[in-house]
């Protein structure tokens, strides 16, 4: 009996350790690193896929077992989608479908189900353009929403938002920044009411918090905040401004924000200091991934740059098959990344100047950031969500 306990331990331990969840985001921590011991791939190919009715910009989440994503069909895109997936077969578990309170409005390129949705393991958090907010339990029940349009008027603009959601701890941080009634809230996941309200820099952002020891950061052209999620307090803040399209990533001991290239922060109550910066680090519309002792990232010239985490020194260039609009994402030595023409590509980092080792032809309009859970990576476009194993 003893033996059989212990075995069934180690087995336990061992598939937690060879699966974790993507709760949001770039995943665990906004890092876009999975936590997982073993990669996907490389030489990945399609599981399964599924069609979608609508638009979506919004990566998949996964929880445990099922894949949740977004969508936002209609001519004006008012009917807004919650989906979930059987991550073993594509199978849908459910659906949910809510009518927009707020502005419709998007520029082409984007859809109104930009934002990623976010889950604390038990509740998905879905934030659509339109400043529309649910809440619901993994089994599809409705439990609070928000029409934010309502409370605050003017937070919009005319070409959509996008910065998706964070969870820390009990509270549900969201940003909705533009050029009028720009803010940032700090929501109750049980309940769906303000635990705080604070005013932001007036301009249009798309960037998305991240999460720093405990601090939620919140990237502006202004700089990056590290504010209390419980409180809203400011604990410190770095002011010689960011990029309003990538966001920041981070590690245990620094935040690596796309400021002028990318600057290094090692933020402590009261103080962001310093540490390093690099100009010819400067991300597109991707964001950033640092992957052991390096940081990685995607230009506009959709060359992916390596530098070093000491100093931000460049290591080498890699040119890949562009152009991009989402993020990279990493697992193990592999760097996987969406081209806007459909092209999957992944990236070996251990080869002497990069080397792309493996592509898949998903033959679509691919804008979105990968997930990865349980050894496979989640694609998604405005047609279909694909699982590659």
């Amino acid at each position: 009996m003893k033996l059989a306990l212990t075995l069934l331990s180690s087995f336990v331990i061992l598939h937690s350790s060879l699966a974790a969840d993507w709760l949001q985001f770039r995943g665990p921590n906004a890092s876009a690193v999975s936590t997982e011991t073993v990669a996907p791939g490389p030489k990945v190919a399609i599981d399964w896929s599924v069609d979608l009715p609508g638009r979506g910009l919004s990566s998949p989440i996964v929880v445990g077992d099922k894949v949740f994503i977004t969508c936002s069909s209609g001519p004006d895109q008012a009917s807004l989608h919650v989906f979930c997936f059987s991550a073993a077969d594509g199978k849908k578990l459910w659906e949910r479908v809510m009518k927009a309170t707020g502005r419709t409005m998007a520029h082409n390129k984007t859809s109104v189900a930009a934002p990623t949705p976010c889950s604390d393991g038990e509740r998905i958090f879905a934030l659509y353009s339109s400043n529309d907010l649910f809440a619901f339990d993994l089994a599809g029940n409705l439990l609070w929403l928000r029409g934010l349009t309502y409370d605050y008027s003017n937070a919009s603009n005319s070409l959509g938002m996008s910065s998706s959601p964070v969870v820390v701890g009990d509270t549900l941080v969201v940003q909705s920044e533009n050029d009028s009634e720009s803010i940032a809230v700090g929501i109750d996941v049980a309940t769906g009411k303000n635990r705080w309200k604070k005013e932001r820099p007036k301009a249009a952002n798309w960037t998305s918090a991240v999460v720093f020891k405990g601090t939620v950061a919140l990237q502006s052209s202004k700089g990056l905040t590290g504010m209390n999620p419980k409180t809203g307090e400011i604990e410190w803040d770095y002011t010689d401004g960011a990029a309003t399209i990538p966001s920041s990533a981070v590690t245990e001991n620094a935040i690596y924000v796309p400021s002028n290239g990318v600057t290094a922060l090692a933020p402590e109550k009261g103080a962001a200091s310093q540490l390093w910066r690099a100009s010819g680090l400067k991300p597109g519309t991707g964001s950033p991934l640092v992957l052991g002792d390096s940081i990685y990232v995607l230009n506009g010239a959709g060359v992916l740059v390596k530098g070093s985490l000491n100093n931000g020194d460049e290591a080498w260039k890699l040119r890949l098959k562009g152009p991009f609009s989402g993020s990279p994402v990493a697992a193990g030595q592999f760097i996987y990344i969406v081209s806007e023409r459909g092209d999957f590509q992944v990236v070996d980092i251990t080869a002497k100047e990069g080397e792309v080792i493996h592509r898949v032809e998903l033959k679509d309009t691919l804008l979105c950031t990968p997930a990865i859970s349980n050894g496979a990576v989640y694609v998604r476009s405005d047609k279909k969500l694909w699982k590659l194993k």
